[in-house]
């Protein structure tokens, strides 16, 4: 069973990259983030047309999950269980649903900004919530994992240069240490081989030419429990997706398991 997670950073804009892939790849379930696109505009019939099923949780914003399968969706679930939301507003960024023998979360954590924004204490209440959320399924026997952007370099490791971060989001001990409680729900860190260079980086900025110049983050993570992590047989960053003409600023993690 092949799972992936995507943050594809607008579907419309990478509707036929999205179709392509998925028909070369062999993906089974596919955890998408940053959708932005609305739920009643999702293109259900193209992805249908290739064997999956669909579910989505979106308004048409910046935010925005989904999950795409072909191995069947049930019990699906959108949204956390005290969601904090912010500025009043409750945003798309989770959906859980069980997809064969396996249940995945796909999860666009907040961004969180600047360390003295609003935003940047939204980030950490969510994370406290999805920790919750997940909670009794890290702990259960049935292969699980939480997939998606979380917006947070677990280590120095998984930043082209520390230094370049200093005083930044998506490194502070906070959000570390968020990522810290989230695995002792039962979950690990399940990491992928680079097809390229040293680290398995999955996102690089648009900007300052950051892909051809490998400066990247690994962000894009997939937090499994125990059935889940035994079972995996191979794991790795898509990096020739980031690149070409329309390609979205992150790349997909594949994850082969033995189910």
């Amino acid at each position: 069973m092949r799972i992936a997670t995507w943050n594809v950073n607008s579907i419309t804009a990478r509707l036929p990259r999205l179709l392509a892939w998925l028909e070369s790849s062999g993906t089974d379930v596919l955890c998408l983030q940053e959708a932005k696109i609305a739920e009643e505009q999702f293109p259900v019939e193209q992805l249908r047309e290739l064997g999956y099923e669909a579910a989505v949780h979106a308004t048409g914003r910046w935010n925005g999950v989904a999950v795409l399968s072909k191995v069947g969706i049930e019990d699906v679930v959108r949204g956390l269980p005290g969601d904090p939301g912010y500025d009043g507003v409750t945003e798309p960024r989770a959906i859980s649903a069980t997809c064969g023998p396996v249940r995945v979360w796909s999860v666009y954590v907040p961004n969180g900004r600047e360390v003295d924004h609003p935003h940047y204490a939204y980030k950490l209440q969510w994370f406290e919530a999805l920790k919750g959320a997940v909670a009794g399924d890290a702990d259960g026997s049935r292969p699980f994992a939480v997939l998606g952007d979380y917006n947070v370099a677990p280590t120095d490791d998984d930043v082209f240069d520390p230094a370049a971060f200093e005083g930044l989001t998506h490194v502070t001990p906070a959000e570390r240490a968020a990522l810290t409680a989230l695995r002792e729900t039962g979950l690990s860190d399940v990491v992928p081989r680079p097809l390229k260079y040293d680290h398995p980086f999955t996102y690089w900025d648009y900007r300052q030419l950051a892909f051809p110049k490998n400066r990247g983050m690994r962000i894009d993570l997939v937090y499994g429990n125990a059935p889940f992590a035994k079972a995996v047989k191979d794991a790795y960053v898509d990096r020739e997706e980031r690149k070409g003409k329309g390609a979205s600023d992150h790349a997909p993690v594949v994850v082969d398991l033995e189910v």
